[in-house]
């Protein structure tokens, strides 16, 4: 009876094997193909959310000057913007649902390299090409290097995949490394705040390393939520554990207090110093997060993380080098005319041009309106009249003013 049965044991044992062999390369695969997947929402996102804060801008800045300031209501390119937004948030939300953290966090260079060439493309100056090369040679610069750390990113970006259920991720959320990573990151953001509040440590690093502890909670709770969506849709309800509303309260909380710090830099620094150092120091806190978190790199080879990190490194010096290239906002500073003071030399004779001439039909800085302004309404002039010796003692005042009529 036993040999009679050993040859079926081993027949049915035959294709189990077989079965578990086969599947692990169909799993790499499927992997590799979720990365891709992962990482082109995350480029089409990014790419749409930065035109759509472009026609934001531009409906903003055609409305500078109206007197009712929500007119941009009323315009159908901020509706579009608004829609590009939204259209562009989703597809970045849902990205993380396929790819790795650590993958994710970095494209997010794409929205500056989109911003630097709609910048260039509806650039109004017109510019010589010598000129123009010149002036824009470290934008064409930083967006090469921007594409190069970009492919690195995604060739050589961490392929751990798992299921984002509601058992794993609560696995993840006790486990002693990530606990020990938020001791650290809750005593290192109470001193940052400590100092920022109390001793007005303005700096930009401070602000900017406060944002990037949020938003490294933000991008895992957001990975935590799409994936348990995802994994719901597909037929394995995740949305009845508590875990996920815990996920989903913390990222929208951790959000809008990542939003406000934000606002308080945009007041104090320049917007291409906020995008240059806040790209740096988020992007290496998240990924720090991931790593720690999802354990992004377990299982890689010393290759994949070296090259990975050099992606990362050549994405940081192109981001620096777009945002360096920026103009920087003049304030304006008013003057006084020189030319309405007669007798004054005009320094536009020597070759120096001092303020913008009188003569033309922009009046810029000048006190006076000369845009198709009546004659009569012109300042007076105070001419100079000569000192008569004839009487002693008495003396005309050196100058008068004289009452101008229509003719004159």
């Amino acid at each position: 009876m036993e040999g009679g049965n050993s040859p079926n044991l081993q027949l049915q044992q035959l294709p189990l094997a077989t079965a578990a062999v086969s599947v692990q390369p169909h799993t790499d695969s499927f992997s590799y193909k979720e990365n891709l997947i992962g990482a082109l929402l995350a480029i089409f996102g990014h790419l749409v959310t930065s035109i759509a804060l472009n026609l934001q801008k531009y409906s903003h800045i055609r409305l500078a000057g109206a007197k009712d300031p929500r007119a941009y209501f009323k315009t159908k390119t901020w509706w579009c913007g608004l829609f590009l937004l939204v259209l562009g948030e989703l597809g970045v939300f849902s990205s993380y649902a396929f790819a790795p953290l650590s993958l994710i966090v970095p494209l997010s260079a794409v929205s500056v390299v989109a911003s630097a060439i709609i910048g260039i493309i509806f650039i109004k100056e017109k510019w010589k090409p010598k000129d123009f090369l010149r002036r824009y040679v470290l934008s064409f610069v930083g967006c090469g290097l921007a594409i190069v750390g970009t492919y690195l990113l995604i060739t050589f970006g961490p392929n751990s995949h798992e299921k984002m259920t509601g058992e794993n991720i609560t696995r993840h959320l006790v486990s002693w490394p990530f606990l020990l990573y938020m001791l650290v990151e809750i005593i290192l953001f109470c001193l940052l705040l400590y100092f920022y509040k109390e001793k007005n440590a303005n700096y930009i690093v401070v602000i900017l390393l406060l944002v990037a502890l949020l938003g490294s909670m933000t991008v895992v709770t957001v990975k935590a939520v799409a994936g348990m969506i995802v994994v719901s849709i597909r037929g394995n309800l995740q949305l009845d554990y508590p875990i996920f509303y815990i996920m989903l309260v913390c990222m929208i909380a951790t959000a809008i207090f990542q939003a406000t710090f934000l606002a308080q830099a945009s007041q104090l620094y320049d917007s291409s110093q906020i995008a240059s150092v806040g790209y740096i120091l988020s992007t290496t806190v998240a990924i720090t997060a991931g790593a720690t978190f999802y354990l992004d790199f377990t299982g890689e080879d010393v290759l994949h993380i070296c090259m990975f990190a050099l992606g990362c490194l050549i994405a940081f010096l192109g981001v620096f080098l777009i945002t360096r290239n920026r103009k920087k906002s003049v304030p304006f500073e008013p003057y006084i005319s020189m030319d309405a003071m007669p007798g004054m030399q005009n320094m536009h004779d020597k070759g120096i041009a001092v303020q913008p001439d009188l003569k033309a039909s922009f009046s810029y800085g000048a006190l006076e309106n000369n845009d198709n302004t009546p004659e009569i309404y012109t300042p007076a002039t105070l001419p100079i009249v000569q000192e008569q010796h004839g009487s002693k003692g008495v003396s005309a005042p050196p100058y008068r003013v004289l009452e101008h009529s229509k003719k004159e």
